[in-house]
């Protein structure tokens, strides 16, 4: 092969990387711009979603006081008008379920409005259902201080600030110090709560109460809510109107 050939042999072979390179970069253009397109057409799908959620899931505003609250021996705690048998709406929950937190936040006061509306009996139903840690511990800590309470107002006041107040998964937390100051400020003035808390006393007890719910109720996860014993679908569990609508139709 001649000097000259072998000049434009290097020559084509340098022609023919030049296109390939430039197809490549095409085509990776084209990947930016289509994933970008996807990443925008995502965006405003999540965005209608949130809209849509957020425009079923606006939570109630207090309406009345709170129906009389009275602590079970077992840990369950009754919340009703004397007189309001039916619909039972049982709210089985975990102080350390993020679940459960997003829920009270949603539809806790619906909840407690039916209650003190007359229109339901609910019961709260504290579990663990945590296995692993610090998670199991973190929730055990909370429902002992919980069950440390006996007066049903500041059982209830107890109850909302260890969701407002709850950890990470990830994280220890509901500690002793923070249970007793949140007693503090939930009004708990009962002269055993502080030995209570610290000693862990109904840690063994709730245990075992949780154990029983979970197989009882053949519960899954938490929160779960049942009306009258049948569950409540997850979607209306944390939308106030579609949870008020059921428990409405049920009290007719």
């Amino acid at each position: 092969m001649s000097k000259g050939e072998r000049t434009t042999t290097r020559s084509a072979r340098e022609k023919i990387r030049e296109q390939q390179a430039a197809a490549r970069a095409r085509d990776r253009r084209k990947r930016v711009v289509t994933y970008v397109t996807a990443g925008v057409v995502a965006v405003a799908a999540v965005g209608a979603g949130w809209w849509y959620a957020a425009s079923t899931s606006k939570p109630e505003e207090a309406a009345a006081g709170l129906a009389p609250v009275t602590v079970q021996p077992d840990g369950s705690v009754v919340m009703a008008k004397s007189g309001v048998e039916k619909p039972v709406l049982d709210v089985y929950e975990d102080f350390q379920c993020p679940a459960c937190k997003e829920a009270e936040r949603v539809s806790g006061q619906t909840i407690k409005n039916l209650a003190a509306e007359g229109k339901a009996k609910v019961v709260f139903h504290p579990i663990t259902i945590f296995s692993q840690e610090p998670t199991r511990s973190n929730s055990l800590r909370a429902a002992n201080a919980a069950r440390c309470v006996t007066d049903g107002k500041q059982w209830v006041a107890l109850h909302d600030l260890l969701y407002q107040n709850q950890p990470p998964e990830n994280e220890e937390g509901f500690t002793n110090s923070q249970l007793l100051q949140w007693g503090k400020t939930a009004g708990v003035n009962a002269a055993g709560f502080e030995q209570c808390v610290t000693s862990g006393k109904n840690v063994q007890a709730h245990q075992s109460y949780s154990q029983k719910i979970l197989d009882g109720q053949k519960l899954t996860h938490t929160p779960t809510l049942k009306l009258n014993g049948a569950e409540v679908d997850n979607a209306v569990v944390f939308s106030p109107s579609e949870l008020r609508d059921a428990v409405t139709k049920a009290a007719k």
